[in-house]
């Protein structure tokens, strides 16, 4: 298990903590197999985009309902944070929130002149400045990367205006250039919140279990209902109050192991809630293991064979009759998809299309975390899914880098592209292959959601008419000679270590 280091500002970044890569090409049974014994990180000689860990912290800040943020740097930094601010309004109702509030985003608009003489004396003056318009009950200060570079003492600001203001005012490094895995960006937020904000129990809540997430539909709170149990968010909808109070929760579960095996790790190992240690529900087979792992965990095991018997009666009869369309669609020939997402989730959605009977011909990967936090064999998604429907072949992780998606979509021509992220799925239907986005991430997890997942698929699979004309009229911007390449042309070698 990774150790956590709470007493340090920023933390330990994925490729050094749990050797996380963002270059590989081949197929996912060998890459599970290089993840057991050792796998080095491929770089490439050119790379088109790479995401940013400022964004990823700000994705679990932003969305704190009584807080704001602090983009310390220039404002074009701060110019994705409107995503977010976006993602809060229009998803709450998913989560019940019937009022959502207005957004506190600001930036320290950080200048050439700044940069010379430093920031410091400009971030003190924005923190008080937010804190008198706003009225939060947290400030995140979230660094960029003009901030890490000229060497501000964030740290040493924020304590200082934490102590006279008497609002706890959390410094979150997450300068773009600390790691080349963004997804640091969301363990910088976590370690931020767990130094600052989550307080030791007070009493232990056999009725509250954490939930780490993005922004899906509020799904656990009838799963957790049979358990006697509640959902207590992270953090998108949840409160600096019930942030505080997570270290009393009976138990941590996560919808993406991604996103928060670090926070998982932190609540189990500093404030001694159990977290899950089982890869989350997706696909039938992984849904019997996490009822049954999360009975365990609870001392609940006849309840959680209860819920599993009651769920699979309703829905595996549904289950069957949707595969059974889907085969009636194909016809003789075998249906064929390609998936493009971050790690779990990209994961997850390669064992939907396992359970119903679809072939994963690739994947587009965005990072690789050869093991969680956690370091538990079970959380492994992706060993998982080819444990349980077998290898993906072209399995590329490629840090978002579209040119290699065009190119292997190119190839390949599956019938099916399924997309996690906004922007994705344009490639494949330039290409005139019907294209799925879905944004809720637990919009296909359990049964109920294979189930829902699966109708959307044959539904997408079902209307093509767009996406044929599209691609008469679509200009594709990769010319011939890329797309006569192979995808992983700029790659280097694969390689273990010794």
């Amino acid at each position: 298990m990774s150790k956590v280091n709470l007493s340090i500002p920023a933390v330990q970044i994925r490729e050094i903590r749990i050797n996380s890569i963002t270059g590989f090409q081949g197929g996912a049974e060998e890459l599970v197999s290089c993840s057991r014994c050792g796998i080095k990180d491929n770089s490439r000689s050119f790379m088109q985009c790479v995401g940013c860990a400022t964004s990823k912290a700000a994705c679990m800040t932003i969305l704190v309902q009584d807080g704001a943020v602090i983009s310390h740097g220039p404002v074009g930094c701060s110019s994705c944070y409107h995503e977010f601010a976006f993602t809060y309004r229009v998803n709450s109702p998913l989560r019940g929130v019937d009022k959502p509030t207005g957004r506190k985003i600001y930036s320290t608009n950080l200048t050439e002149k700044d940069t010379v003489y430093g920031g410091n004396v400009k971030l003190g003056k924005a923190i008080r400045e937010v804190n008198e318009r706003a009225h939060p009950n947290a400030i995140f200060v979230l660094t960029t990367c003009a901030a890490g570079i000229i060497g501000d003492d964030v740290e040493s600001v924020c304590e200082e205006a934490e102590e006279e203001l008497g609002v706890p005012v959390v410094a979150i490094f997450c300068e773009g250039f600390r790691s080349t895995v963004w997804t640091t960006g969301f363990d910088a937020g976590y370690h931020g919140i767990a130094r600052k904000l989550i307080k030791p129990a007070r009493q232990r809540r056999d009725d509250v279990i954490n939930v780490i997430n993005f922004w899906g539909s509020d799904i656990f709170k009838d799963w957790f209902a049979p358990f006697g149990a509640t959902p207590n968010y992270i953090t998108p909808y949840s409160t600096v109050e019930s942030l505080s109070r997570s270290s009393e929760s009976a138990a941590t579960v996560q919808a993406c192991s991604t996103l928060g095996s670090y926070l998982g790790a932190v609540l189990q190992q500093e404030f001694g809630v159990p977290e899950l240690p089982t890869a989350p529900p997706y696909g039938i087979a992984q849904t019997d293991r996490w009822f049954r792992s999360l009975g365990k965990l609870l001392n609940k095991e006849s309840i959680a064979e209860q819920v599993i018997a009651e769920k699979k009666a309703e829905f595996i009869p549904q289950i069957d009759s949707l595969k059974q369309r889907i085969k009636d669609f194909a016809g003789e020939r075998e249906l064929t998809a390609y998936v493009t997402g971050g790690a779990a989730h990209g994961h997850a959605l390669l064992s939907v299309l396992g359970e119903l009977g679809i072939k994963a011909v690739g994947a587009a990967i965005f990072h690789h975390d050869p093991l969680f936090d956690n370091g538990e064999p079970d959380n492994d998604q992706l060993a998982q899914r080819v444990k349980d429907y077998g290898d993906v072949p072209n399995f590329n992780v490629c840090n978002k880098q579209e040119f290699e998606l065009v190119n292997t979509l190119n190839r390949l021509r599956p019938d099916l592209l399924l997309a996690r992220h906004g922007g994705m799925t344009l490639w494949g239907a330039k290409l005139g292959i019907p294209s799925l986005l879905i944004g809720d991430e637990h919009y296909s997890m359990g049964y109920e959601g294979l189930l829902k997942y699966g109708e959307r698929i044959l539904e997408t699979l079902q209307n093509d008419e767009f996406v044929k004309n599209l691609e008469k009229h679509a200009i594709n911007p990769y010319t011939k000679w890329w797309l006569n390449q192979q995808p992983n042309t700029f790659l280097q070698k694969k390689a273990v270590k010794s």
